[in-house]
């Protein structure tokens, strides 16, 4: 390996994102963090110019050009900049430092995300609690289905009774309803356990699974609905469980159907995207890259009140919603080493799922 190609390495392994300008203040060099960053390959980011990605293009300008004339480091908090393949927002805090690179004056650029930090944070602190509270449900659905196994067999056995000494049909629904919500209350159970199916992973084409989404929502729809599909054809096979995939996925993605049918809006969408994003970090372990899969929706978006709690059991905005479909698929995709995050506001609402593709 020459120094060239350790220089590269060592670069692309940063978890700061790091771009060099040129005295036009053109982006020359971009390393695998800022990509990730800014959700864009190096190809589409080298020779534009670096003002374009701020939301105050003029006034980051005017820093940046003192920066280079004055020969000083500069430093800035709290500035926000764009997530070109998303159009969002970004908060992050930068510092230039002016290089010189074969005779021609230069800036060095790198960039911390707040948001993200934040984010790992939240995510760390609701993986614990999910944890916690999965450890919770598992002991609490022992306790329950045991005594529930008994109530149905007494059930059957009293009908059983009653049947023999001849009294009336009414006598007997009663036990019926006492045996039909045994089961119900069984069942409820169950789901909140989630699949005992120890999973198979295999090789699996993202596309697949999501194209097996969009057809079953596609169905359900019935042409009520716009299914979009925005996929990164370059994504590889990643190791993971097909059926639990497509049951994750297809959790959030009718999840969101629902949020646009029910909210009775014109030109009711759901977008069905796959990137890949690099440099992510998924419950303090940091993943050089992941396949991401976003489904965003044009419904009234989550409210503030349940915000937090999306992904906890028994959670819902619908008023006939079991706030188990979320849970499960938040499950299913932590068996996978990964992590469902959400932004919401009226008229976008985006969950993106982050499935690990290598170390």
């Amino acid at each position: 390996m020459n120094s060239n190609q350790l220089h590269q390495l060592l670069l692309d392994n940063l978890n700061t994102a790091v771009l060099l300008l040129d005295a036009e203040l053109s982006i020359n060099y971009v390393n695998s963090a800022a990509e990730s960053l800014l959700q864009v390959s190096s190809l589409r980011l080298i020779g534009s110019n670096v003002c374009d990605l701020f939301s105050d293009g003029e006034s980051s300008k005017g820093n940046l050009l003192e920066a280079l004339e004055k020969n000083l480091t500069h430093t800035r908090r709290h500035e926000y900049i764009r997530a070109l393949a998303s159009m969002g927002l970004l908060q992050v805090d930068y510092t230039v430092t002016p290089v010189e690179v074969n005779l021609e004056p230069m800036l060095l650029m790198e960039m911390q995300p707040i948001d993200r930090f934040l984010k790992i944070n939240r995510e760390e602190a609701l993986l614990s609690v999910h944890d916690t509270s999965k450890s919770l449900i598992r002991g609490l659905a022992h306790e329950i289905k045991n005594p529930l196994g008994g109530i149905r067999g007494a059930a059957q056995l009293l009908d059983q009774e009653i049947a023999n000494i001849g009294l009336d049909d009414e006598t007997r629904e009663l036990c019926k309803i006492i045996t039909t919500e045994t089961d119900r209350l069984r069942n409820l159970v169950d789901r909140l356990l989630g699949s005992n199916q120890i999973p198979s992973f295999e090789q699996i084409n993202i596309h697949e699974v999501t194209e097996h989404v969009a057809a079953l929502l596609a169905a359900e729809a019935q042409g009520s609905l716009v299914i979009l599909r925005d996929y990164d054809p370059s994504i590889p096979d990643i190791q993971g469980d097909r059926s639990q995939l497509i049951q994750a996925i297809l959790n959030v993605a009718r999840n969101a159907m629902q949020a646009v049918l029910e909210s009775g809006g014109s030109d009711p969408l759901v977008t069905i995207k796959s990137r890949i994003q690099r440099s992510f970090t998924i419950g303090g372990k940091r993943h050089r890259v992941v396949c991401r899969i976003d489904v965003i929706d044009n419904g009234p978006g989550v409210s503030e009140e349940i915000f937090e709690r999306i992904f906890f059991p028994m959670i819902s905005g619908r008023s006939n919603g079991s706030g188990l479909g979320l849970t499960i698929a938040q499950t299913a995709v932590n068996g996978h080493q990964g992590i469902i995050e959400c932004d919401s506001e009226p008229g976008n609402t985006r969950f993106a799922i982050y499935l690990p593709i290598r170390d």
